[in-house]
This record gives structure tokens, C-alpha cells and sequence, in this order.
């Protein structure tokens, strides 16, 4: 067990801290609520970004960039959405030593002046669909903060699309929602379940908005991503409209659609353990770390070229793969492996002396801390199986997690000794009622994460208020 990091049954909160210290991902910078995110963090966000920007294009989207700077009267336009964002506003009253004839908002999303602007280019029905993604910084005035999870500053992506019908909007929202999935299963290997979030927890100005929900080691909920089908609301607010095949006069229906820096939270709270960070494979910016292991100059220039040797032969057969060679002069072997260990890379090819002399490396694998040793001429066959059974393996202890800390409750007070004692995932049924929802979340600080997509729950009863009710629900406490 690591000393720099806090157990996690001691406090997870804690360890949730130390593990991004001493990974080196992020610090405080000097504005409270705002982060620095270290070289660590940022290769992961670019390795997050370049696989999702490559399924965003594969689908036909598109990159823009929009300002950061709002006029005040843009957010005044659609009313549940200023109202919903207000609190969280950082507005610009100065500029160039006077100030300002009409202040402006640091944009805490975009819809506003991305509707602006779809209002100056679409005209007609051949203009359709418009399908543009934005990677940009946002500014949200949180009053409780963590690294990743919580920040006044975030790094995301927006989506922001416009349609002809709102069929097409609704097939858009669930699209950028199955993407979403799959990036977050096949490449975060993090499991999740997606839903429909109720009247009361949807984006500010949304017809409907769709989650993706992750459950953390400590068996809360992380929402991982949104996709929001807006309707019309902002084209109208925005004057968003275009003559259609008939030559009708109409507005377009618009979808809007984000995941930020705060997956990074999300996966370091799903997979990291006591002793540091641990990344899946597909996402790692190091894949593979090989540490020469020497007492001498000769010993220094013998492993070394070993080291370089094997990674030669990993980069010719294996694509793109990402290797780092720690030649440091400076460390002991133990503190090199401890550092990589904390930087939470998937594998540690290790190599000494007497590797060099038996043509073989010690192999060791970051998620359960095996090593073994491994002739050279079978190292390439074995990384890329190990490779693959890491990133598995990170899934498939995830998904067994929350199966095991997945419950049903029949009644208002299981439901309550559950997340009171247990935590987790609890399905339950619900009336749809807003007041209900507002008790539950007052009596037990639970929240209705999402109405499942693939729930085959039969109809029942409101755990609390006894009505009728179409399918279970799930609840949970959440970042």
C-alpha cells in the first residue's frame, strides 16, 4: 500500500485526492474552484478527445469554435434556460479600462450563441441538418469544487445540431447517447446505464434530456454524459427557421450533447486502487512503460539497448502502440516501478542484466500486479494479449461491482435502511410526481438518476406515495 495515498476505506474522498497528486494529473490554481490540469492529465484528456472526435466524424459532425464571450441579452432570450444557469454566471462589466454598454456571460454552454449564429446560416430545408461540435472551455461558478468532477473551469465538447423534423432530432439525441455508451464501456471500460432524466433534473430549456450513469468504488453515481433534445425552444428563442419542401415558413429542432474533463474523474474513481491510478489500455497515453535496470555504465549500456530492442519490436507489430523507455540515472529501480505504478500505466516490462543474457523480460501487469517472465521472441504475442485482458478485466470488475451493489426495494423504508446502509443502485418504483421526488431527495439526499432505457420492470406501486407507477426507476446519491 502506497504512503502517499489514503486508504480508501479509511476516506475515500481523501484517496480519491491523493491518487490524482500522486499521478501528477491536476492542482489548485490561484482563482478558487479552478484547476491546473498537469502533462498526466491533459494525455489522457487527448487521448479521451482524438478517439471521440474520430466517432464524431465518422458520423457525419463537424468542428467550430464559437466565443467565449456571450451578450447578456443572448441568455435572456430562452427563460428556463437563464434561469436555470443564472446562479452559475460569470459576467464581464469591464473592458479595455471602461466599461461595458452591455455586460457579457462567460458561456456556461453555448446554445445561446450557437442559436445566433445557426439563425444567420440556415435558410432552407437544404441547409439541413447542421451537425457541428465544439471542443472548448466552459465557465460554471460552483461553490463546491473537486478536481475533475467539480470545477469552475472544465475543458468539453458540445454538440449542437439542427434538423428538419423532430424525428430526426430524436434519433440525433439517442445517436450522440449511444456513442456515448460505447466510448465510455469499450474504451473508459466503464460500465453504464443509460436513461431518460425526469422533468426536474433536465438541462435548463431541454424537451428531454438522456444520461449516461457510472457507479464509483464508493457506490455513487457519476453522470458521465448528456444528450438533449431541445425541440424548438431555442430556434424560436433564436428565430432559428427555414422554408421547407412545401415552401413553409418553419423552425428547426435542435439537439445539444457534452461530456467534459470530468471522465477523468470517473475513471480514476472506477478502476484506481490504494497504491495509485490505473488506466484501461485503450485510453493510456503510456501503454507500456520498460525500466532498465543497471549498477554500472556497462550494465546502463547493455539494458538499455535491450529496452530500445524490445521496443522496436513492439512498434513494428503492434500499431500506434505508446511505450516510454525510463533511462532516469537518478531513481532506484523499486522508486522507477513505484512511479509507473502510479501513473497507473498497464504494463511494466522490466529489464536487467540477466534478462539481457537469458534474451527474456519480466512482464507485470498494473491492474492485478502479476509478473512473469517472458522470452523475447514471444514478448509481442504477449503484450497484446495482456493488453487486451487488462482492459477486460478493468471492465468486467466494474460491471461485477455494481451488479453487486445493485438492489431492489419494494417499499419506502428499504428503501431507505438500503442507501442508508448499503449505497449504491436501488430501482424502485415511482409515481412521476415531482413532490415525491423532492421528499425522496430531501429524506435520503437519493436522486432519481434515470428512467432506465432497458428496463423490463413490470408496472407497479410508488414506494411512497402508493400510486400507480409504469417501471422501476433508479435511484442513487451522486457526484
Amino acid at each position: 500500500m502506497a504512503k502517499n495515498i489514503t486508504p480508501r476505506k479509511e476516506n475515500y474522498s481523501q484517496w480519491y485526492l491523493d491518487v490524482i497528486a500522486a499521478g501528477q494529473l491536476a492542482d489548485y490554481a490561484p482563482v478558487k474552484g479552478c484547476m491546473v490540469i498537469r502533462p498526466t492529465g491533459y494525455a489522457i484528456w487527448e487521448a479521451m478527445q482524438a478517439r471521440l472526435d474520430r466517432m464524431f466524424k465518422e458520423t457525419g459532425h463537424v468542428n467550430a469554435s464559437f466565443p467565449l464571450l456571450i451578450p447578456k441579452h443572448f441568455m435572456e432570450r430562452e427563460a428556463e434556460h437563464v434561469e436555470g444557469f443564472s446562479p452559475e454566471c460569470a459576467v464581464v462589466t469591464h473592458g479595455g479600462g471602461k466599461e461595458l454598454e452591455e455586460p457579457l456571460m462567460i458561456r456556461p454552454t453555448s446554445e445561446t450563441v450557437i442559436g445566433h449564429m445557426y439563425s444567420q446560416w440556415i435558410h432552407s430545408y437544404r441547409d439541413l441538418p447542421v451537425l457541428i461540435n465544439q471542443w472548448c472551455n466552459v465557465l460554471r461558478w460552483e461553490m463546491r469544487t473537486r478536481l475533475f468532477l467539480r470545477t469552475s473551469e472544465f475543458l468539453w465538447q458540445e454538440g449542437h445540431t439542427a434538423h428538419e423534423t423532430a424525428e430526426e432530432a430524436q434519433e440525433e439525441t439517442l445517436r450522440m447517447l449511444e456513442i456515448y455508451r460505447i466510448f465510455q464501456e469499450e474504451y473508459l471500460a466503464i460500465p453504464v446505464i443509460t436513461g431518460l432524466k425526469t422533468e426536474s433534473e433536465k438541462f435548463p430549456g431541454a424537451l428531454s434530456t438522456y444520461t449516461i450513469e457510472a457507479m464509483m468504488q464508493d457506490g455513487k453515481a457519476l453522470q458521465s454524459g448528456t444528450s438533449h433534445n431541445l425541440g424548438q425552444n431555442f430556434s424560436k428563442a433564436f428565430e432559428i427557421d427555414y422554408l421547407d419542401r412545401n415552401n413553409n415558413q418553419k423552425y428547426v429542432w435542435t439537439t445539444s450533447w457534452g461530456v467534459s474533463t470530468r471522465m477523468i474523474g470517473g475513471l480514476i474513481m472506477t478502476h484506481s486502487d490504494d497504491d495509485g491510478l490505473i488506466i484501461p489500455p485503450k485510453i493510456a497515453p503510456v501503454q507500456v512503460a520498460i525500466v532498465p535496470i543497471f549498477n554500472n555504465d556497462q550494465e546502463r549500456s547493455e539494458t538499455l539497448d535491450f529496452a530500445e530492442k524490445i521496443a522496436k519490436q513492439l512498434h513494428e507489430q503492434i500499431d500506434q502502440l505508446q511505450i516510454k523507455i525510463d533511462s532516469r540515472d537518478n531513481l532506484r529501480p523499486a522508486d522507477k516501478f513505484f512511479h509507473w505504478i502510479q501513473q497507473g500505466v498497464p504494463v511494466r516490462i522490466e529489464v536487467g542484466p540477466r534478462d539481457v543474457k537469458k534474451q527474456s523480460a519480466m512482464v507485470a501487469r498494473r491492474d492485478i500486479r502479476e509478473k512473469n517472465p517472458v522470452p523475447l521472441e514471444n514478448i509481442t504475442t504477449h503484450v497484446v494479449k495482456l493488453l487486451g485482458e487488462i482492459q477486460q478485466n478493468l471492465f468486467q470488475r466494474a460491471l461485477d461491482y455494481r451488479k453487486e451493489n445493485t438492489r431492489t426495494a419494494s417499499s419506502y423504508a428499504e428503501f431507505k435502511e438500503i442507501i442508508a446502509d448499503e449505497g449504491g443502485f436501488v430501482y424502485a418504483h415511482w409515481d412521476g410526481s415531482k413532490a415525491v421526488e423532492t421528499q425522496i431527495k430531501r429524506e435520503t439526499k437519493a436522486t432519481i438518476r434515470c428512467i432506465p432505457l432497458e428496463n423490463s420492470s413490470e408496472p407497479g406501486k410508488c414506494i411512497v406515495s402508493g400510486e400507480p407507477s409504469k417501471q422501476q426507476v433508479m435511484f442513487a446519491i451522486s457526484y
